[in-house]
């Protein structure tokens, strides 16, 4: 019987006296896209940051590949094909797209020359083969969060973590970023783990989705019906902040 590439159970968090998550169970099955929502101090990134390995649980435990790695560091996990983008960019601004990507190629262990042909076919996934040799400062917000892709899919991941990918980009640019993301799934067989504020992307986007509210999970399963909860509805169609 195949497993789930993402298992989580009965996770919880705590800083202090605070409790972010208490008791959240998340399946992430391969090749499928899942969204977590939630109004802000929901956990959302709490749990991100858990399956990334920046936070560790208090209690429960995460499995990737049916492998627990509730206490693995996020370098151990990028190598076993975890990685994650970042809701604010973060390129090495004087270096170029290449050399940006290069640097994700050889963390693999390529050789430099190696990389910088790997590099080129990434950039080119993403569509910024005519951008190659700028310096990434140069790009627009739209361009720099698809090298944030291109980095990512550089390091070869077979659960990709997307934080807020369409964050401050203007509308016309998003439906390209979308059709990159889709395409990681189709044409890479990417699964993807996403946090995103903007519904009308996770409609075209997510498969699954979790809602989260307090740090509890409050309703979980096809992305259409949990956006048809009503705490989601109230929070994301009514401008609601607390369910």
């Amino acid at each position: 019987m195949a497993h789930p590439l993402l298992s989580i159970d009965q996770v919880s968090v705590r800083f202090g006296g605070l409790v972010a998550l208490q008791k959240v169970d998340l399946v992430v099955e391969t090749g499928r896209t899942t969204a977590i929502l939630g109004p802000n101090g929901a956990g959302k990134t709490t749990l991100f940051n858990a399956v990334a390995g920046v936070v560790r649980p208090s209690a429960g435990s995460i499995s990737f590949d049916a492998r627990d790695i509730t206490a693995a560091l996020p370098s151990w996990r990028c190598r076993q094909g975890i990685a994650r983008t970042f809701q604010i960019t973060q390129p090495f601004a004087d270096l170029t797209v290449r050399e940006n990507v290069m640097v994700a190629v050889t963390s693999r262990g390529v050789s430099m020359r190696a990389a910088r042909a790997e590099a080129e076919e990434y950039v080119d996934f993403v569509g910024l083969g005519g951008k190659i040799d700028e310096p990434s400062r140069t790009l627009s917000t739209g361009q720099r969060k698809r090298l944030e892709l291109a980095r990512a899919l550089a390091t070869k991941p077979r659960l990709l973590l997307l934080d807020e990918v369409t964050g401050g980009v203007d509308r016309p640019s998003i439906p390209d970023i979308l059709d990159v993301i889709r395409r990681l799934r189709e044409e890479r067989g990417i699964t993807i783990l996403v946090v995103e504020h903007n519904m009308e992307v996770l409609f075209g986007l997510a498969d699954d989705a979790i809602f989260l509210n307090r740090g509890e999970v409050v309703v979980a399963g096809p992305m259409a019906e949990v956006a048809e909860h009503e705490a989601v509805r109230r929070i994301y169609l009514g401008g609601d902040d607390d369910a």
